[in-house]
């Protein structure tokens, strides 16, 4: 079977920065609805047409993966407004932030707490890969029909690609980058 709009695809890959680094290695197949949510645009169109045992390299520019890093979404604020016990690398979602928190802080965002210091803690609503260019070497390793349950939602449930807070969701893993 060939992929096509609507169909689920079972993914493996490696994922590099544009010096060769390896940032992300999934050995173990996931599924991914193709024409849902599940994927980004510039993914699911170099997909098309491709069969189980492909192999795709793909370049991804930031504005084609995770976006630019926006130094609107970095955010100073007062170490006493956080518990005692938190740590570099922490996520928090943006509708848990601590009252007296910076108002123009978007709260439809997952934060990390990238550094702390005696009287202030920097919050990063940036996604970890933003700004950067990405080079990722994806395997196709099973193609099938989606069900209607997944057509319904737009999804397979995983959400690797976009991290979405809200009212009705809940972030990936943050302490993963991409799975």
């Amino acid at each position: 079977m060939e992929i096509t709009q609507q169909c689920v695809v079972a993914l493996t890959w490696t994922l590099k920065d544009t010096l060769g680094e390896t940032l992300d290695v999934l050995d173990e197949p996931v599924e991914f609805l193709v024409g849902g949510n599940d994927l980004l645009p510039k993914i699911e169109a170099a997909l098309q047409g491709h069969a189980r045992g492909a192999k795709v390299d793909l370049h991804l520019e930031p504005e084609d993966a995770f976006g630019d890093f926006d130094e609107h979404l970095l955010f100073l604020e007062p170490r006493a407004l956080f518990p005692a016990d938190i740590e570099e690398g922490l996520t928090i979602e943006g509708t848990a932030l601590p009252d007296g928190t910076h108002p123009d802080a978007p709260r439809n965002v997952l934060y990390t707490i990238t550094e702390i210091y005696p009287e202030h803690v920097v919050l990063d609503g940036n996604h970890p890969l933003s700004g950067i260019a990405l080079r990722l070497h994806l395997k196709v390793e099973a193609v099938r029909e989606a069900n209607e349950n997944e057509i319904g939602h737009g999804s397979c449930g995983t959400g690797f690609f976009k991290i979405e807070v809200g009212e009705n969701h809940t972030p990936a893993d943050p302490n993963r980058l991409l799975h």
